[in-house]
């Protein structure tokens, strides 16, 4: 789970990490009140979205202006102003893709002097299972070029969870950053609230780009985002409480409603599976023989005739979707359950596009013939090549 700036602003703030004094606007009238709360003589505009890019992100509207998602105002006024041009209007950023999202909040905060901008970040490491740290002296806005380009800039390294958090951690990055005197000592117990904030809140990311060094030689956070295990918000529910579920696809919050473990690609092949592995070697061979997946479905192994018939038509309510892939091994999810969902959905829903279904496994002859006798238009594939091929080439000719 993703939360917004201003969000995780807080979060540090609550922690005693350095961050600008700021105010969210969610409302145009609001705008003049909370810019006149905050010390000049400059104030920063920020568009809060969940996505990356917004200084170089563009409105579609043109009476939004055209300085992006992130602008300086030198009086209350001109905040004000820039605040009201920003929200309800949609921002197309790289991370966004073309449709953009509307801006519904706006964060206004203090301006900072900057000496120099610094990249920093904690993350799982999927490869060793430990927390990372990465960072760069080349923060700021084209951080992703800095990587593609000049790799060797960027310094990360893991934390042993036997020890965890120490401060020669923090003095690494603090020599790999260029930071000296005092600011090596802020550096270390910057680091330490970091790394506790994320033990603590099960969190999956932080990213703090840029990480400044003021024109006073302090460090501060200047820009936050920070993702969270949603499987374990259970124990946070200050945290779940900060989910802003209209940043969130419509058809993925659909599918968390029933558990099923739904994520939406930009392919025309909709899949349908039970295991997160099987989804995965399901996408791989669509693409291999020359086509698209439209989205990751894992309808889980303890699925209901209810969740499939629900996987369905989240699977049916996309545009994109030109075909559907039904592949289900019936080890604990049984064969049946399955078939049974797929004609129910069908029924209530109706079926526009081709719709292949290979099935495996427990209960395999009765789920075949619940489809064969319910006298619906499906393709059956006998193992994953064969279904792989007739659904792409139904799709495809």
């Amino acid at each position: 789970m993703n939360i917004h700036e201003y969000q995780a602003k807080a979060l540090l703030r609550s922690y005693g990490a350095p961050v600008s004094d700021g105010r969210v606007v969610l409302r145009a009238e609001e705008a003049k009140t909370a810019a006149g709360q905050l010390d000049g003589p400059l104030w920063v505009v920020k568009a809060q979205i969940h996505a990356g890019g917004r200084g170089k992100g563009k409105f579609k509207e043109a009476d939004a202006g055209d300085a992006g998602g992130v602008r300086l105002a030198r009086s209350v006024e001109e905040a004000a102003d820039e605040a009201r041009r920003m929200l309800g209007r949609t921002l197309v950023t790289k991370q966004t893709g073309p449709a953009g999202k509307q801006v519904g909040r706006v964060y206004i905060e203090e301006g900072s002097g900057i000496e120099r901008e610094l990249y920093l970040a904690l993350l799982v490491d999927r490869a060793t299972s430990r927390i990372s740290f990465v960072c760069s002296t080349e923060g700021g806005m084209d951080i992703e070029e800095v990587a593609a380009s000049t790799p060797d800039r960027i310094l990360s390294f893991s934390v042993d969870p036997a020890t965890g958090y120490q401060p020669f951690h923090g003095r690494r990055i603090a020599f790999a950053l260029g930071l000296e005197g005092a600011q090596v000592k802020q550096c270390v117990q910057l680091m330490d609230t970091l790394y506790r904030l994320f033990v603590e809140k099960d969190a999956e990311m932080i990213e703090i780009n840029p990480l400044i060094v003021t024109d006073k030689g302090d460090l501060k956070c200047l820009d936050a985002k920070m993702g969270f295990d949603g499987n374990a918000l259970y124990r946070h529910p200050d945290i779940a409480e900060l989910r802003d579920t209209s940043e969130e696809d419509p058809k993925e919050l659909e599918a968390s409603k029933y558990d099923l473990n739904y994520i939406a690609l930009d392919g025309e092949i909709g899949c349908m599976v039970n295991g997160a592995g099987l989804a995965m070697a399901t996408m791989d061979i669509i693409k291999l023989y020359g086509a698209e997946p439209a989205n990751f479905l894992d309808v889980g192994g303890g699925a209901t005739r209810e969740k499939v018939t629900e996987a369905f038509k989240i699977i049916t309510s996309d545009p994109n979707v030109k075909g559907i892939l039904v592949n289900i091994f019936g080890g604990i999810m049984r064969c049946d359950v399955i078939a049974e969902g797929v004609v129910a959905a069908v029924r209530e829903v109706g079926l526009k596009v081709p719709l292949v279904v290979r099935l495996e496994g427990t209960n395999v002859e009765k789920g075949k013939e619940i489809i064969e006798n319910s006298g619906l238009n499906v393709i059956a594939a006998d193992d994953l090549a064969d279904a792989a091929r007739k659904i792409v080439k139904a799709v495809k000719g």
